[in-house]
């Protein structure tokens, strides 16, 4: 039998018909399920907002020790590091120059005293003598006169001795305040002249100490004009404590308490000095050392705050979230951010009570499409809430993983938590607070993951 191309078709074409009527009778696949998210509701409440400042500790007292007369030092009397009491005896100078000095000027008032004595016996037989004209009014006048000179010389010569006294004390140089003496310069046997201009060591009193950190007068201005408008309040019972941040990143154990802020702007950095004071009883603090302190900032009444990995950005920077709508649909709302502080942002304005913000599955989501939500339920051993890290109204210090949430859509999740590491830069002055973004629009977004600012 001859094969040619028709013959081929025919039967293909009939188990294609085939296949296709059997696919008819199978069911058609399920829908894809909405997906899963968690939200939070929002809700107005009272929220302290804090400030983190950079700074250095600064000993109350600092006093630098220097000679208020020449010499040579004969001995030093203390220990380097140790404790002094004010009026305790650091070095000793040479003596014998000034002890010489202080001789002669004794010396010297007793011969005045006696030049004294005798003219004032002249002075006196010529006041007699004078009554009965037995000496002329020029003699007298001239007695009187070489009376009230011995007289003067005498007060000179006691003025001398006392400054020689003086002199003298100096070659005892004594500790001017009570306070830890740090090294020597000098050692015995070396020279020191009145007013030099390095020190022979310094002493310090480190308990209490004060930390000196700075703020921006822009800061300043944006603050003013919220507690002007009522936006902000302060707390009485809390608004002077001062919580500190070492080094390493650490809280240190004792509070602080706010002293004053200045009252000038530094006209070379555009920024004024904030001090308060802490206790240092342990010795942990020293002087010039790097810290942070924590003041509050205000309290809102109306506050709004969620969690930190709920918070998008757009290409533009520009913060954003994703809401769940009554309808179970998810929109795309701009926000207007505050400051991140203990794993949450606070919302100045953007959310209103009762919308629900996507916390947990925003890489399923899109703008406009449906979902099924639950509540969020942070860990359980979280412990980064404000109402778990407060004391005394004033939140506590909490770590979270620096992690970002993968963005739907490419769009850019803040990370958890911002707080730099002990690794970080330790600037002497304040960063710009980077926290006060513009009313954002929604736009495209995109991958980059947006840092919290510093100043928490």
């Amino acid at each position: 039998m001859r094969l040619t191309l028709k013959n081929m078709i025919r039967p293909l074409s009939l188990a294609v018909i085939c296949m296709a009527l059997a696919a008819c009778g199978e069911d058609a696949p399920p829908p894809k399920p909405d997906p899963k998210v968690s939200f939070v509701t929002v809700k107005q409440e009272k929220v302290t907002t804090l400030m983190r400042l950079s700074g250095r500790a600064v000993p109350t007292l600092d006093s630098e020790v220097r000679p208020q007369v020449s010499g040579i030092i004969k001995s030093r009397l203390f220990t380097e590091g140790a404790l002094v009491k004010e009026g305790e005896v650091l070095y000793e100078i040479d003596p014998a120059v000034y002890e010489a000095a202080y001789q002669n000027a004794q010396a010297s008032l007793m011969r005045a005293e006696a030049n004294y004595v005798s003219a004032k016996s002249a002075a006196d037989r010529y006041t007699e003598a004078v009554k009965i004209r037995g000496v002329s009014r020029q003699d007298y006048d001239n007695a009187i006169s070489a009376a009230k000179q011995a007289e003067a010389e005498v007060a000179s010569a006691k003025a001398a001795v006392e400054s020689a006294r003086i002199n003298l004390g100096y070659t005892k140089i004594t500790s001017p305040i009570t306070g830890k003496v740090g090294i020597s310069s000098v050692t015995p046997g070396a020279l020191v002249t009145l007013n030099q201009p390095s020190p022979l060591t310094t002493v310090q009193q480190t308990d209490p100490m004060y930390i000196d950190v700075t703020q921006s007068s822009s800061d300043y201005l944006r603050l003013f004009k919220k507690f002007e408008s009522g936006e902000l309040t302060r707390d009485k019972d809390t608004g002077l404590i001062v919580s500190i941040f070492l080094e390493d990143g650490s809280e240190y154990p004792h509070k602080g308490k706010l002293l004053l802020r200045d009252i000038t702007v530094n006209k070379s950095t555009g920024s004024y000095t904030i001090r308060a004071s802490i206790p240092n009883t342990e010795g942990m603090l020293l002087p010039n050392m790097y810290l942070k302190a924590e003041l509050e900032e205000g309290v809102n009444e109306k506050g709004v705050v969620i969690p930190q990995q709920a918070l998008l950005r757009n290409q533009r920077g520009e913060p954003q979230v994703y809401i769940l709508n009554a309808e179970n649909k998810v929109e795309l709302r701009p926000v207007v951010t505050n400051r991140a502080q203990y794993g949450e942002w606070v919302i100045d304005s953007g959310l209103q009570n009762g919308d629900r913000v996507i916390v947990e599955g925003l890489a399923k989501v899109r703008p406009g499409a449906p979902a099924d939500g639950i509540a969020y339920v942070p860990p359980a051993d979280s412990k980064n809430g404000r109402k778990n890290g407060t004391q005394n109204g004033v939140k506590k210090n909490g770590n979270n993983a620096n992690e970002a949430v993968k963005a739907p859509e490419g769009a850019a999740v803040e990370p958890k938590d911002a707080t730099p590491g002990p690794n970080a830069a330790k600037p002497d002055a304040a960063k710009p607070d980077a926290t006060k973004p513009d009313a954002a629009n929604p736009g495209e977004s995109k991958t980059e993951a947006a840092p919290a600012p510093e100043g928490k």
